[in-house]
């Protein structure tokens, strides 16, 4: 029997959202998400191009490679906010360990914004870490009070998540009423501002506890 030759699937031009047919909000059914995804995944296999040209196969893996990337993108809420928040022109703030790496290498100072609220307790913590890299020694009352630390941080992200959410719903709220994506209320514009405030401030305070963890060793 003839192996049937199989028709270009739909896979539509445009943004990480595009690809799945969906509007730029944040709230998304991952369930239907993950069903597109493998859909869309089974069409693009490469054993239903092995008998097509070059082209056609070269079209297939480009296509399944951004399929992927739109998947990873969208299926966690971090990346997901991060992405639609490139996509209204926003720059984050570059607090990730790469970044930290590539300043080092180059010399030059990396950009970070410590969040005004948490000025004296960064102060304090930033002090024991010098402390305890100096002294050459794990002083316990020192590992202790990093320890604390480190717990305190970690909530912040556990609320961080939550509040995300909360601007999540409400940027989909404006989304549903006004449905001109190139349109920006002020309403709008201040929910934006406020999720990039909130991923600014996770990614820093990710970053403290990263640095705790490799000063005692975890």
């Amino acid at each position: 029997m003839a192996t049937q030759t199989p028709t270009r699937p739909d896979v539509r031009l445009g943004d990480h959202f595009t690809v799945f047919g969906l509007s730029r909000k944040l709230n998304l059914d991952l369930a239907a998400l993950e069903r597109e995804f493998y859909r869309l995944s089974r069409k693009l296999h490469p054993d239903l191009y092995v008998n097509r040209s070059i082209e056609e196969r070269e079209w297939a893996l480009q296509q399944s490679s951004r399929l992927n990337d739109a998947y990873r993108a969208l299926k966690d809420p971090i990346s997901r906010t991060q992405y639609l928040l490139g996509l209204e022109g926003v720059q984050l703030e570059e607090q990730s360990k790469a970044a930290t790496d590539a300043a080092r290498h180059s010399g030059e100072e990396k950009k970070q914004v410590v969040p005004p609220d948490l000025l004296e307790e960064v102060f304090e913590f930033n002090m024991q870490l010098q402390e305890l890299k100096l002294s050459g020694e794990k002083d316990p009352e020192v590992v202790a009070q990093l320890e604390t630390a480190k717990r305190n941080f970690e909530q912040r992200l556990q609320d961080s998540s939550t509040d995300l959410k909360k601007h999540g719903d409400a940027w989909d709220a404006i989304i549903d009423r006004d449905s001109r994506q190139d349109h920006a209320p002020a309403e709008r514009i201040k929910v934006r501002d406020q999720m990039v405030g909130l991923l600014n401030r996770r990614s820093y305070i990710r970053n403290l506890v990263r640095d705790v963890n490799e000063v005692l060793g975890q």
